[in-house]
């Protein structure tokens, strides 16, 4: 099999931070740059100068991130499943998802009542196993879970409008954004294709189905215009998307590929994006390969994250 070639990276990309093994779930937040580090096991903030500093280790694996009304972060950790609250310094247990998430846990969109959308990956994907569908779960303030949304192919970056009355996902191996309208009571409804990249796969055959992806949506964040940026994770490109599914912006990353991207900076118009040479968690927990770019953007952040 020859392998892919991508265009060069874009030049208006910068390297803010490096030295990291696989990070997830960037966030703006109080200044800084907020950022999940798999392999290293530690949650972290990058300053505006580049310094890099580590706000919690996270022994189950770190990825989606949040914070409730009152400031408190809320973290996923992964492998046993759990969300995990930071109180005072301290990694406690917010909620354990661990009988209705059907493998690990992974990105999180927290609104403004501190009810957090959990998604799950669905299947053990580093392992090869066949392709499993998944649910989205709500967690409540009080840590209370349930099943909002079945049936997703990889559930994976959420976002929520300013009014946190829409929710949309992206479906990464099913080659969609999906919105949902969210009920008074956190519920879902009105569930629909806000952007489709692909027809949904046959088979569920890992290789055979990664192998027919046109865009596989991971990571993604909200503009000041209504329009998703999203991460394509095997194409090595960030997209700016209109609802329906007219891609208006393409910035390539090169030789690297990228799993995140968050709007940020002073005034919301510095797009941040993970990268990485690959995802292969082997390859990711041996090495310090992943970096954050950055590059100017004409639109500024909106909603949540």
């Amino acid at each position: 099999m020859s392998t892919p070639s991508f265009p060069p990276a874009d030049p208006r990309l910068m390297v803010v931070a490096d030295g990291f093994s696989y990070l997830e779930s960037p966030r703006w937040h109080d200044g800084a740059l907020w950022l999940s580090d798999f392999y290293t096991h530690q949650v972290v903030t990058v300053s505006g100068d580049g310094t890099v500093s580590t706000v919690v280790e996270v022994p189950g694996q770190p990825s989606g991130l949040g914070w409730l009304p009152d400031g408190r972060l809320l973290v996923v950790s992964m492998h046993d499943r759990k969300l995990m609250r930071v109180d005072d310094g301290r990694l406690v247990e917010h909620a354990n998802l661990s009988q209705l998430a059907d493998w690990h846990l992974n990105d999180i969109v927290v609104d403004d009542q501190g009810r957090a959308y959990v998604g799950n990956i669905g299947f053990d994907v580093h392992a090869g196993k066949p392709i499993k569908s998944t649910n989205l779960i709500r967690v409540d303030p009080d840590g209370s879970a349930t099943i909002v949304a079945e049936d997703l192919v990889v559930p994976n970056g959420t976002v929520m409008t300013d009014d946190c009355r829409t929710l949309i996902v992206a479906q990464t191996f099913g080659q969609e954004l999906t919105a949902f309208d969210v009920e008074p009571d956190g519920s879902l409804s009105n569930r629909r294709a806000w952007a489709r990249f692909g027809e949904p796969a046959e088979s569920d055959d890992l290789m055979t189905v990664l192998g027919g992806l046109r865009l596989a949506p991971d990571g993604i964040c909200l503009d000041a215009e209504g329009l998703i940026w999203a991460a394509d994770a095997l194409g090595h490109r960030v997209v700016r998307v209109r609802e329906g599914g007219e891609i208006l912006e393409e910035i390539s990353t090169g030789d690297d590929a990228v799993f995140a991207c968050m709007l940020g900076g002073a005034d919301g118009t510095t797009l941040f994006l993970c990268i990485a040479p690959s995802f292969n968690e082997q390859e990711r927990t041996a090495t310090r390969e992943a970096k954050v770019l950055s590059c100017p953007v004409s639109v500024g952040r909106a909603g949540r994250p």
